[in-house]
């Protein structure tokens, strides 16, 4: 029952950081293709962490922000 409850504040955590994503994406008007594509990342991918349902490594993470031009502390500020 204890790994259940140490699950659940992550997977909030990655819905926050995946709405921050689509939102900034939504904002420059861009796909998730074309996300994808400036990220160099498969568009599945962004779209399973902008559901929360992946957690991205940090790497991605600086790919993502790159793409999104922001810093990447910025797609942090609401979790």
């Amino acid at each position: 029952m204890l790994s259940f409850i140490a699950v659940v504040p992550a997977l909030k955590h990655r819905k926050i950081f995946g709405e921050t994503i689509r939102s900034r994406r939504k904002v420059l008007d861009m796909s998730q293709e074309k996300l994808a594509e400036k990220a160099e990342l498969h568009h599945n991918y962004i779209g399973e962490i902008e559901r929360g349902e992946k957690a991205a490594s940090i790497d991605t993470i600086v790919k993502i922000a790159k793409a999104l031009r922001v810093r990447v502390g910025d797609l942090f500020s609401d979790v």
